[in-house]
């Protein structure tokens, strides 16, 4: 036998106590009432926001929304869901690149109720998920772009807070029915 002083002694008892400890938490999560759900990422509750809000545009335009099985028109179901004709917003980059959308859609009629701001939030949501191409593109470190941008993530940040608490409502009520809301 060891002593209970030597190295494998220590190790033995350190086993021992980490097989009780795992022994206790599968006998405590064995006793739980009902597993407790993950809750969602922001990302996937903004997404299912966002979801929900584009197909019910859609319905109230007589269209059928993507991913449902039928694809009639699908051209008016996109121009309906992305807009029309020349789009309104535009971001040139520094790395030559122009980023255009439209404001007239079921998506931006979505991105308005969940941000708030919708050619704010696409204009600042362009700037901030194309910093590392600006660091490349400008041989600068991604910490001085983002110091250069601090405005920007900090509106980004803001507005996506403000989504989140909004896409909980969204998934929270009824679907809408009507117009949706500024």
């Amino acid at each position: 036998m060891t002593h209970p002083r030597t190295p494998t002694a220590r190790r033995r008892a350190a086993a021992t106590l980490l097989a009780g400890l795992a022994l206790l938490a599968s006998v405590l999560a064995g006793c739980a009432s009902r597993p407790q759900p993950r809750p969602a990422a922001p990302d996937d509750v903004v997404k299912a926001a966002t979801r929900r809000l584009t197909d019910a545009c859609l319905i109230r335009r007589g269209l059928t929304p993507p991913g449902s099985g039928r694809a009639a028109d699908q051209r008016r179901v996109t121009d309906a869901l992305f807009g029309r004709g020349r789009p309104e917003l535009s971001v040139a980059l520094p790395t030559g690149y122009v980023v255009r959308a439209h404001s007239d859609g079921c998506l931006a009629a979505a991105q308005q109720r969940l941000y708030g701001d919708q050619p704010r939030w696409f204009r600042t949501s362009v700037i901030v998920d194309n910093l590392v191409p600006e660091a490349d593109h400008t041989h600068r470190s991604l910490a001085e772009v983002r110091a250069r941008h601090r405005a920007e993530i900090a509106d980004w940040r803001r507005m996506r807070a403000h989504a989140l608490t909004a896409a909980a409502t969204v998934l929270n009520t009824p679907p809408p029915t009507g117009e949706p809301r500024p």
